[in-house]
């Protein structure tokens, strides 16, 4: 895959974050189906991938601190070995994986970001303040107690939450903030805390979670209009303002501090998108018409289905009718899973070449 996007640096040289598309866009449409932890090994060349958004991204998570403040980034006494850690190793990939943008002067110590023109001092920068000037992701540090051998939520920034803000989780053990998941303590506390504690530095993983949403809601803080929203149905609500938010994940952890790391990036697909998307429409029908009830009312999807669930038959009826979907083809996982098929002549339409 480092190959397939090299071709694309040398073709395109100095503007390829300009005209990228993120590959895990694409990723997530054939493994909608369950809220099981569906883990797959991270290929550590796409741990951070820029994209064509990178700028308003950033510009966009500057001003949510701003307005926010704590509420979306904090680092707890004892965490500062493991964000200055964090903060060490994602600029030495950034520096690695997109050299034509981002260089290090280690005599002075300052990370030149030549995508928004900026220096940042890191002798005088806290390590989060790094990661929320030049990374347009959120991270999550989880640190174990040397007592109890539990770990909790020590540090991080995190400004893609809906519902939900790192205000109301910093501090709180793993289970804590997974309280409201559906099935969590009886079907997965027990086989996440050993993961934990197993994990090793070399076997980063990822996986994805997905929602349906009115418009691009990247963050919204816990409150009564967030819920009041998707208690509702809209009668004007179009197809057009309808997106796929996938929060895709990735989680490893740190070789000196021991540190776990989650971090993750909202990415938002136009449902509009799946007209021309090969089994897709007919693999999201089926989630939202047999997902387990429970599952489907922590995913929350109800305040969408009355308007996209007959655009996706819709879009079901005419790939049948073009013969891109088989007429009696039962809804299951593709064989390109975590692709379907033709994603990536599209993923290249859609970059311009």
């Amino acid at each position: 895959m480092l190959q397939r996007c090299q071709g694309h640096i040398d073709r395109i040289g100095g503007h390829i974050i300009r005209r990228c598309v993120s590959t895990a866009i694409f990723e997530i449409r054939t493994t909608l189906g369950s809220l099981c932890v569906a883990l797959s090994k991270l290929d550590n060349d796409f741990w951070l991938e820029l994209d064509k958004n990178y700028v308003s991204v950033i510009q966009q998570r500057q001003q949510l601190y701003q307005k926010y403040g704590d509420s979306t980034l904090q680092a707890l006494p004892g965490s500062e070995l493991a964000c200055k850690e964090l903060m060490e190793m994602v600029l030495q990939f950034l520096c690695a994986r997109y050299p034509m943008h981002f260089r290090l002067d280690t005599a002075n110590v300052v990370l030149h970001n030549d995508i928004l023109q900026t220096q940042t001092d890191l002798k005088t920068t806290a390590p989060m303040h790094v990661l929320l000037q030049n990374v347009p992701e959120d991270f999550a540090i989880m640190i174990r107690d040397p007592d109890t051998g539990i770990y909790s939520f020590r540090a991080g920034m995190i400004m893609s939450s809906l519902g939900w803000n790192l205000g109301s989780k910093i501090g709180s053990k793993l289970h804590e903030i997974h309280g409201d998941v559906p099935e969590y303590k009886d079907k997965m506390e027990f086989s996440m805390n050993r993961y934990f504690a197993k994990m090793p530095t070399d076997n980063p993983i990822q996986r994805g979670s997905w929602g349906l949403e009115i418009d691009r809601p990247l963050y919204m803080p816990p409150c009564e209009a967030y819920d009041a929203a998707r208690r509702h149905q809209d009668s004007e609500l179009t197809i057009d303002r309808l997106h796929l938010r996938v929060d895709w994940q990735t989680l490893r952890r740190l070789p000196l501090s021991a540190a776990i790391v989650f971090n993750f990036k909202g990415l938002f697909t136009p449902v509009t998108e799946f007209r021309d998307e090969p089994y897709i429409p007919s693999l999201i029908l089926k989630v939202l018409k047999e997902g387990r009830r429970g599952i489907m009312e922590y995913k929350n999807t109800w305040h969408t289905e009355h308007v996209v669930v007959p655009a996706l038959k819709e879009y079901e009826r005419e790939q049948i009718e073009k013969g891109l979907v088989e007429k009696d083809w039962d809804p299951r996982t593709l064989d390109e899973a975590p692709f379907f098929p033709g994603w990536e002549e599209k993923w290249h339409r859609q970059q311009g070449f």
